[in-house]
């Protein structure tokens, strides 16, 4: 239900269908009706402030709204591929956004699918209101899968009935909205009127999504990346084939219903991810550092947000994360905080600390304007120390500012020591040679023992022996990407870690992994990487 919280063509195509179902009822021509829809779209645009998303949002609901206004969903088709050829050819990166190709798939729901069943609905005695109500979100969930299961790696199995318990209380809670934000500055009184009405439908819409997330079992795994999208884009295909027969919509029904009574058991009592005993998660959020420590039910330290948002928010929503206790940022580079939205995406973050030297810059001002206004921010440094829940953190290094290393940001990275269940886990950052000797140098002999130790900089092979014989972890986390450009990890540090022993986890060939704490000591466990996730 995340697609509620953006601006797309669906919001646009309900607050221009309101002006739409005014001018019908008052029985205005086709011209009047494309003039007010046409203004309430400008409006639309100029209320909500015309950003890419929003322009391309309006449209996709301009497109969607002709064609049901017409009648002629067909005739729409050829409008809507010119409009995403002139987008396309205006911004060419567009069409490897995923937003983007989501804004058309539910454009295209919209005109093929919903007003079949919108008719189907009504011909089994369903109001017209109510039919279009749940033929239209139905349409564009069905369209938008493929593409959402290919981002996140998962299919959710409440989204549909979340989405139809939802749909009653979606247009009133948008058309009460932009209303009472369209008369404020008139009318403050019925502005304020309109907001209590509009709450609620919303106060529905929030009871839905609570109740749905908290369902055991409500994700299935899926293969990610496009495999997986085109693995769900062909099964929808056949189904949608399949089911003109009344037969087989009967066979897919029960077999639907079998299907999801025999495995939902397996899956509660399974436990799903994540797996029981967790002291750590490293995050599959591709060439880039994202660690996930547990404080307690719902509640998380976080370290690193990796190179971009969506990645370690869908890692954080796999663990059932909800409120961040404490964001930490081991350097500035950008696959270490290019993701930081996403941690604060949906979640509440209470604390964030950063490294003392503030490069680079455009690093250092992302992660300032993420926590503007919604959380402490401020640097640690050496002999810094935290505690929330079970966790507890120590800040070993940088020992002191190093300059005119190979690379400053990399060698003033924090390095953090924590505990977790009594487990020592080593958090490296990107610390290369220089620092891991300075460490070596200032720190105890035992200071940098650790159980757990995720290797710095992705398992470059700028990392000092001495530092690794140090630590004599029993496992091993590598935070790195899918055929990476850098080489990483380096063979030679996967050997000599092999050669003490150690169990090497890779975020590239394993996925998401975890280390896990038990009767026998350390396990670990892996979720499994995404195909094709860099």
């Amino acid at each position: 239900m995340t697609h509620l919280n953006a601006v797309s063509g669906s919001n646009v195509a309900i607050v221009v269908g309101a002006v739409l179902l005014l001018v019908r009822w008052a029985r205005a021509g086709p011209g009047v009706a494309a003039v007010l829809c046409g203004l309430a779209l400008v409006g639309f645009v100029i209320l909500v402030r015309p950003s890419p998303s929003v322009v391309r949002a309006a449209t996709m609901g301009a497109i969607g709204l002709a064609a049901l206004a017409a009648g002629r969903p067909r005739a729409a088709l050829p409008a809507l591929s010119a409009a995403v050829a002139v987008l396309v050819l205006v911004d060419p990166e567009l069409a490897g956004d995923a937003g983007f190709a989501l804004s058309v798939l539910a454009t295209g729901g919209l005109l093929l699918l919903a007003p079949r069943w919108r008719d189907a609905l009504r011909r089994r005695g369903v109001p017209a209101g109510l039919a279009e109500a749940l033929a239209v979100p139905a349409a564009a969930q069905l369209a938008c899968g493929p593409v959402v299961a290919g981002i996140s790696g998962t299919v959710s199995l409440v989204a549909v009935p979340a989405n139809l318990l939802a749909v009653p209380a979606i247009a009133p809670a948008t058309v009460l909205g932009v209303l009472a934000a369209a008369v404020s500055p008139l009318w403050p009184a019925g502005a304020e009127f309109a907001a209590w009405l509009a709450s609620w439908p919303a106060w529905w819409l929030v009871t839905v999504a609570r109740v749905g997330a908290r369902l055991p079992a409500g994700m299935l795994p899926w293969p990610g990346g496009v495999p997986g999208a085109l693995l769900l884009a062909g099964l929808t295909v056949a189904l949608l084939l399949a089911t003109r027969r009344p037969v087989v919509r009967r066979l897919v029904a029960v077999g639907t219903v079998a299907v999801i009574v025999g495995t939902l058991p397996v899956r509660i009592l399974a436990g799903g991810w994540p797996p029981a005993g967790w002291v750590i998660v490293g995050c599959a959020v591709g060439q880039g550092d994202a660690l996930v420590l547990p404080v307690a039910a719902g509640r998380a330290v976080v370290v690193d947000a990796g190179p971009e948002p969506s990645a370690v928010d869908g890692c954080l929503r796999r663990l059932g994360v909800r409120e961040v206790s404490l964001l930490v940022v081991s350097h500035f580079h950008a696959d270490h905080v290019g993701g930081v939205a996403g941690v604060f995406r949906g979640r509440r973050v209470v604390e964030v600390r950063t490294p003392g030297l503030a490069e680079p810059a455009a690093g250092r001002d992302l992660v300032a304007g993420a926590a503007a206004g919604a959380a402490v921010l401020g640097a640690a440094a050496a002999g810094w120390s935290y505690r929330a829940g079970g966790v507890e953190l120590v800040a070993l290094g940088p020992p002191y500012p190093l300059h005119g290393t190979r690379s400053d940001p990399n060698n003033n990275s924090l390095v953090l020591r924590a505990t977790v269940a009594g487990v020592r886990i080593l958090l490296a950052g990107d610390a290369e040679t220089e620092e891991q000797r300075a460490l070596l140098d200032r720190v105890p002999p035992d200071g940098l023992r650790a159980e757990v130790l995720k290797v710095a900089h992705h398992g470059s092979a700028y990392q000092d022996p001495a530092f690794l014989d140090a630590v004599r972890p029993a496992v091993a986390v590598v935070e790195v990407g899918v055929d990476n450009d850098y080489g990483h990890p380096s063979p030679s540090v996967l050997a000599r870690l092999a050669r003490g022993g150690v169990r090497v986890l890779r975020t590239d060939t394993d996925g998401d992994v975890a280390v896990v704490t038990g009767r026998h000591g350390l396990a670990v466990v892996t979720r499994g990487v995404a195909p094709g996730r860099r």
